[in-house]
């Protein structure tokens, strides 16, 4: 048996009240002041109190690990970034944030390099499409939201702003790997 039917009384008349949504609004009243009620009495006791507020600047809370802020390039031991200037990133963002200019290296593992890596944080959405792009877990989402500027012009970062080394980037790629299953960074070498 699928279901059992339940008929709806479409013409059935309402009271003055009714029309008025007058209890309704009064029911919603009572929740909000039982709520006002509660959160006044723990505030005042100091117990049972289950408001969440936090003082901004000095107080700050922890982001969960699939947390996106702004993305970032992770920067190896030698001071190089982890990029391979493929441009999957560039390909992927919606928004057209990202610029790369590659060259390439001679005597090096990776043939390729980001030469200039620009990303417009004006434009920039969060969204995470160039990390999921990525092979090479280059540019990953960091925990960085703090990115107000007076001007538009700094609001371009560069390659050397972007640049994070590995190390405090640990938590997110971890996150990152777990959610891939994979067991350790993809190899660096050519």
């Amino acid at each position: 048996m699928p279901g059992r039917v339940i008929k709806v009384k479409r013409a059935e008349k309402l009271g003055l009240l009714e029309r008025l949504y007058v209890p309704m609004i009064a029911k919603g009243l009572l929740v909000t002041a039982r709520h006002f009620f509660r959160n006044l009495r723990g505030f005042i006791t100091g117990k049972n109190r289950t408001d969440f507020v936090v003082q901004f600047p000095e107080e700050r809370i922890d982001y969960p690990d699939a947390f996106r802020g702004m993305p970032v390039l992770v920067q190896l031991e030698n001071g190089e970034p982890r990029c391979v200037a493929c441009g999957l990133c560039e390909f992927a963002c919606p928004t057209d944030c990202i610029s790369i200019v590659a060259g390439e290296l001679p005597d090096s593992g990776i043939e390729r390099y980001p030469e200039a890596f620009d990303i417009d944080m004006s434009r920039c959405m969060f969204c995470g499409l160039c990390e999921e792009a990525c092979p090479e877990e280059a540019i990953v989402m960091s925990r960085e939201v703090e990115i107000s500027t007076f001007t538009r012009d700094a609001m371009l970062y560069r390659k050397a702003d972007l640049l994070v080394p590995e190390n405090l980037l640990k938590r997110r790629l971890d996150f990152l790997r777990g959610e891939y299953e994979r067991e350790d960074a993809p190899s660096q070498s050519g």
